[in-house]
């Protein structure tokens, strides 16, 4: 009879978190996203640095309106991940932006965004997978940063920005899931990928994330690896698989690709690979330090 009962609650369980993604894959395609409005504000800015002939004057003006992303942009380009060994402290906003540029700056206010998702949530459980969530979403940012620079050839700035919103859709699902209790259960038959994968994509293109960021993202589920690893999608995938911290949202231990491991030490050697492990644990560090000021 009890066992009746647990397959009976578990079935009621499945069918309302089906029902849940449903109704929030409807609502994104509708283009219907509720954001918080802490994301909002934080968004507006992102928007406006989305263009890269918008003024220094403009910038500083909208980043100053923002104390938060001011002070947080000023303590990040004092970090070890842009001031160079001796360089002088910034101590204003014109002197961070100029140090880190638009780009870091554009990532720096979609690090706002994705850290607001879970910033309102009511339930203790959910707020400890969201602070675990930003925990991974740092590691994998500051490791791909490094993967770009050393390994694949991208464009590490890139590679940064993309480790910051990878998450991006499952930040969104925790912000709604104290209205949909259930919604982030282990779901062993994968039976709502489907309509995670459209609200990741809907929530990418509210924020805007550019298409080739947003199409390495979206491949990231079924990715195999190139050899030699050399596009973002593949630094997306390494930092993944070798980054420590793993996602709370993917409690399983992912596996390699066939045959992957055997292939990663062709271009990344176990000393090398430690002292990439080493750097980015010390830049996540920082990165998270310098977005909590």
């Amino acid at each position: 009879m009890a066992l009746s009962l647990c397959a009976g609650l578990r079935i009621i369980l499945i069918m309302n978190k089906l029902e849940a993604f449903g109704h929030i894959a409807a609502m994104a395609i509708r283009g219907e996203l509720v954001f918080p409005t802490s994301v909002n504000a934080a968004l507006r800015v992102q928007l406006a640095l989305d263009d890269p002939d918008c003024p220094i004057d403009k910038a500083i003006s909208l980043v100053l309106a923002e104390p938060t992303l001011a002070a947080r942009t000023v303590a990040i380009s004092n970090s070890a991940m842009f001031a160079r060994a001796g360089a002088p402290v910034v101590t204003n906003v014109r002197g961070a932006i100029m140090r880190i540029g638009y780009q870091n700056l554009f990532a720096l206010a979609a690090a706002m965004v994705v850290r607001q998702f879970g910033s309102k949530l009511i339930d203790p459980a959910l707020r400890v997978k969201a602070e675990k969530l930003w925990d991974h979403t740092i590691a994998v940012a500051a490791l791909a940063r490094l993967i770009a620079r050393d390994v694949t050839g991208v464009n590490e700035d890139t590679a940064l920005f993309a480790g910051i919103v990878h998450e991006v859709g499952g930040f969104y699902l925790l912000s709604r899931a104290d209205e949909f209790p259930g919604l982030l259960e282990e779901d062993p038959e994968n039976w709502h990928s489907a309509s995670e994968e459209i609200i990741t994509r809907e929530v990418m293109r509210k924020l805007c994330i550019p298409e080739p960021v947003a199409d390495a993202i979206e491949g990231l589920r079924d990715a195999f690896m190139s050899i030699p690893p050399d596009t973002l999608q593949d630094t997306l995938l390494l930092a993944n698989l070798l980054t420590p911290v793993r996602s709370p949202l993917q409690e399983a231990e992912r596996e390699l690709p066939p045959h992957s491991e055997s292939a990663i030490d062709l271009f990344i050697d176990a000393e090398r690979l430690q002292m990439l492990l080493k750097q980015a644990h010390d830049n996540a560090a920082e990165m998270s330090a310098a977005l909590l000021v």
